[in-house]
């Protein structure tokens, strides 16, 4: 294999010093026309690429901003993703996306690396509840900002949504057509998400006249379409069973929606359903899922316009912002009222 050509291989094709291409390439202004010619003619003929990862090293930070997600299999992430990745681009920069599974064990294996590569900031979705992964990787002082999280202090940025008001909306909507038991198929206890969802559902039971004993909770230690096939068939053993189900997220939705097809149950005659994300695949579904849409796009993107205010501050003036964006309520054919 050809050996690649470095700069000094390239000075000595040109006849010039490496200082010389080096400011050919970073400050061709400051370069004789003649000479920038004969350097950039050298480069040709050798196929010369400069090389970014030594170029960053020197800067002291990468061009290249890191997500960390709780799953990429859910397509809200994806849309978190790109909406940083929008942001990204315009600023020049790219994004590496990383999922830690609900790990606290690999998020702190990926933010390592990312401190190791000199990432310029780190768009992050904590899975560790305790918060000690981020306060040791603080200590690198490369800037992040926390995104669907809600920041318990002022010391850092986040980009969240409103879940209290989220989980009132599904199951106000739920009660207002009629439904006096709602089950609650949930997720891991540790997510705020989860919790804020539930304090939202029952806030909304209580603006009826209803006891908090007409949620039913299901609770779940994944948010995935398998998850919500579990919750299914236990929903489905319930009795005296709820006539609606509100769910954590759309994937436990759509779980519970194929679960009750399954069993020759009918939605919404039977029992509605309502989700939460708004994910493509809510319309799309058999019968299209009622949900609760995040607008995931806007907080990436905004996530990302904070963390670059900041990794560009070199005066000290940046303030923390927590932005708390609000839900909105989609309705489609999956929620309607009782039998």
């Amino acid at each position: 294999m050809a050996r690649v050509a470095g700069i000094k291989d390239v000075a000595r094709q040109a006849g010039v010093s490496v200082g010389t291409v080096s400011n050919v390439i970073n400050r061709p202004e400051a370069v004789l026309p003649q000479t920038r010619a004969r350097v950039l003619a050298a480069i040709e003929e050798l196929g010369y690429v400069r090389s970014e990862s030594a170029r960053q090293l020197r800067a002291g930070r990468s061009r290249i901003m890191a997500l960390l997600v709780l799953d990429m299999g859910n397509p809200f992430f994806v849309d978190v993703a790109r909406g940083a990745e929008r942001a990204a681009r315009a600023a020049g920069l790219g994004v590496m996306v990383c999922n830690s599974g609900q790990s606290p064990t690999e998020e702190a294996e990926y933010l390592g690396l990312f401190a190791e590569q000199r990432v310029c900031g780190v768009l992050v979705t904590p899975a560790d509840a305790t918060g000690r992964n981020l306060e040791a990787f603080s200590r690198h002082r490369i800037p992040f900002v926390l995104v669907d999280r809600v920041a318990s202090g002022t010391g850092t940025c986040a980009v969240s949504v409103d879940d209290v008001r989220g989980g009132a909306l599904g199951v106000g909507h739920l009660v207002s057509a009629g439904h006096r038991s709602v089950a609650y198929v949930s997720g891991p206890g540790d997510l705020h998400q989860i919790r804020d969802r539930r304090e939202g559902a029952l806030s909304a039971l209580a603006d009826a006249g209803l006891p908090p004993e007409a949620l039913v909770e299901i609770p779940s230690d994944r948010l995935d379409v398998a998850a919500g096939r579990d919750a299914g068939a236990r929903l489905l053993g319930l009795v005296p069973r709820p006539t609606a189900v509100f769910c954590a997220n759309d994937l436990l939705a759509l779980g519970v929606l194929q679960a009750l097809y399954a069993a020759g149950v009918r939605v919404p005659h039977d029992i509605a359903i309502v989700g939460y994300d708004d994910i493509e695949f809510a319309a799309a579904a058999a019968v299209p899922l009622t949900s609760v849409r995040q607008p995931a796009v806007v907080m990436g993107r905004m996530a990302a316009e904070l963390l670059l205010e900041e990794a560009d501050d070199e005066g000290g003036t940046h303030e923390h912002r927590s932005v708390v964006l609000q839900p909105e309520l989609v309705v489609r054919a999956s929620s309607a009222t009782p039998r």
